[in-house]
């Protein structure tokens, strides 16, 4: 039999360095590049019949009092233009359209996107109590769910501490990617989360399921014995499912829509973390905590500094 869990401590850093650059570019202004579902105001995308200058595009609307309005190439002779709340059926909207079409000629409207500042609050604040009401259901149903063996709260702990990790890496990629590609997120991007924390918290309590099922018909045997036995055999089952996943996603990301592809690169980053975590992480933690190992690596680090 592989023994897997004898790795446990490179897997933990493993993790340790996906997320670390993740946490840093979150800690360091603007952290991610948030879209206008959360801040408010207007995303506005055009494809032009010939190739225009951003800053030609930037002049334009700062005719119009928009001069503070940040432009960027998104594909082949297609901008992407974002400004204050500007209404769809507004004068302005229609007045600037009309100077575009007179500087630039002819141009296909790709996206119109207008949000309100306190709408766009709102929508924040209703995503990050999302996340937390889910990760506090999670725990209590594991909990709940796991309630006939020792120490059930284990379970549902380090379910959570899994899927921390799934959010924590995409949050850190797309983090990452705004700061060097401009990549926002949007509500779609909180869609895509809770998606992938659900995903995780599905593919860990299969591999804890096992270990429940395994522990009652190998009672006598070490914990992380048990735990070893119970991850390979879930092994298989996982990366069969995942790729299946994995590959559709993969299709949509290269030959998929640009307004979603945002939305699936997301699921695919997490899909990935979630699997590994849900393997490498989750039940390993199970064992760490079993066998108080955590607890025995501060009181070494502790009797090192003194």
């Amino acid at each position: 039999m592989i023994d897997i869990m004898s790795k446990r401590f490179w897997y933990f850093l493993f993790s340790a360095l996906i997320i670390i650059p993740g946490l840093i570019s979150l800690a360091t202004p603007p952290g991610l590049q948030l879209a206008v579902d959360f801040t408010g105001g207007t995303l506005w995308e055009v494809k032009f019949t010939r190739e225009v200058h951003p800053a030609e595009l930037k002049a334009v609307f700062g005719e119009f009092g928009l001069g503070d309005a940040v432009v960027q190439t998104s594909g082949d002779q297609t901008l992407l233009v974002r400004s204050k709340e500007i209404k769809s059926d507004s004068e302005l909207k229609t007045n600037i359209e009309s100077a575009l079409r007179e500087k630039f000629g002819d141009y296909t409207e790709l996206r119109f996107e207008s949000v309100g500042p306190s709408v766009g609050e709102e929508v924040a604040q209703r995503a990050i109590w999302a996340v937390v009401a889910a990760s506090i259901g999670i725990l209590a149903y594991i909990s709940w769910a796991f309630r006939k063996v020792p120490s059930p709260f284990r379970y549902g702990t380090c379910a959570i501490i899994a899927l921390l990790h799934d959010a924590l890496l995409v949050l850190g990629v797309f983090s990452i990617a705004g700061k060097l590609f401009h990549v926002e997120v949007d509500a779609l991007f909180v869609t895509a989360l809770l998606t992938i924390i659900g995903f995780s918290v599905h593919d860990t309590i299969v591999v804890f399921d096992r270990i429940r099922e395994n522990m009652s018909k190998r009672g006598n045997e070490p914990f992380e014995t048990v735990v070893n036995h119970s991850v390979l055999q879930t092994l298989g089952r996982s990366l069969n499912t995942s790729l299946t996943v994995v590959f559709t996603l993969t299709a949509l990301v290269l030959f998929g829509g640009v307004t979603t592809r945002s939305f699936v690169a997301a699921l695919l980053i997490g899909i990935i973390s979630g699997t590994y975590s849900s393997i490498f992480n989750a039940s390993m933690l199970l064992v760490v905590w079993e066998n108080g190992e955590l607890g025995q690596l501060f009181k070494r680090l502790q009797f090192k500094r003194a």
